[in-house]
């Protein structure tokens, strides 16, 4: 599970950082957040052939035009995959803010994505808590009940090497029925970010952790020219960045708390 991160790098840092040509007014104008949560718009890194843009119309177009040389965009797209099929922005059942990699080529919601429109969602950490009232520790467990420990506790999570976090995500586009033809809003661009079983320490706090591409997996992710799901999926088998972590306080808890003290060691 992801749930919740902090991104506040510029968008200019983070066009140098992933090799972007250009990005949206959207996604220059977002300002910095520590503490995304889902339904918020994020930044995300998409890969498309450089005779069409970023429009749904090109979405169409992308099978005919997937040996074109890539080219890299900064776009902004609201957190919570949306079917193309959905009615309203709010889906039925679980939200669509995760796609596990176990069944994702299985998933009408993200099956086509994977396919075709794969992504990156920068993020310069995120937050997982670790439940202690599921401690199978006897003393844990004795001292939430005491309430000397919290039931939870938050933790940051950022690359060991001080970099960026690169998520495997997918987006997609939906078209608003409410909305008139010419209205420019008509069409929401959305992303979900992919996890898979926590590891190499992490399933300590949690059993589940976004998919983190290395820097040298980013460019066959990105690529429009990949087009099958077990060709997208091979990617991911190479190991992510090293990660490491720290606890932080409770306020991260709250959405309406959004400032830097968030991100600081307790």
């Amino acid at each position: 599970m992801c749930g919740r991160f902090a991104e506040y790098t510029s968008a200019d840092d983070l066009l140098e950082a992933y090799g972007a040509a250009e990005a949206s007014e959207a996604a220059r104008d977002r300002p910095p957040s520590y503490n995304v949560a889902p339904t918020d718009p994020v930044r995300i890194v998409i890969d498309r052939p450089a005779d069409t843009d970023a429009t749904p119309a090109a979405d169409a177009a992308d099978e005919a035009t997937a040996d074109a040389r890539p080219r890299r965009e900064l776009h902004l797209a609201r957190w919570g995959l949306v079917p193309s099929w959905s009615r309203s922005l709010t889906t039925k059942g679980a939200p669509l803010f995760n796609a596990r990699i176990e069944t994702v080529a299985e998933k009408p919601a993200f099956r086509a994505s994977l396919r075709a429109r794969r992504c990156l969602v920068p993020a310069d950490g995120y937050y997982e808590w670790r439940r202690n009232d599921r401690s199978d520790d006897a003393a844990v467990q004795a001292a939430v009940r005491a309430g000397t420990m919290p039931a939870r506790t938050p933790f940051y999570i950022t690359e060991a090497s001080g970099s960026t976090l690169a998520f495997a995500g997918l987006y997609g586009w939906w078209r608003d029925p409410s909305r008139a033809e010419d209205d420019p809003e008509r069409w929401v661009l959305s992303t979900t970010i992919l996890t898979q079983p926590a590891r190499d320490g992490l399933e300590t706090i949690h059993d589940r952790e976004p998919v983190v591409l290395a820097r040298d997996a980013i460019g066959a992710w990105l690529d429009p020219r990949v087009r099958t799901a077990d060709e997208a999926l091979g990617v991911l088998a190479e190991p992510g960045p090293p990660l490491e972590w720290y606890e932080v306080g409770p306020r991260v808890g709250s959405v309406r708390n959004d400032d830097p003290g968030l991100i600081h060691r307790v």
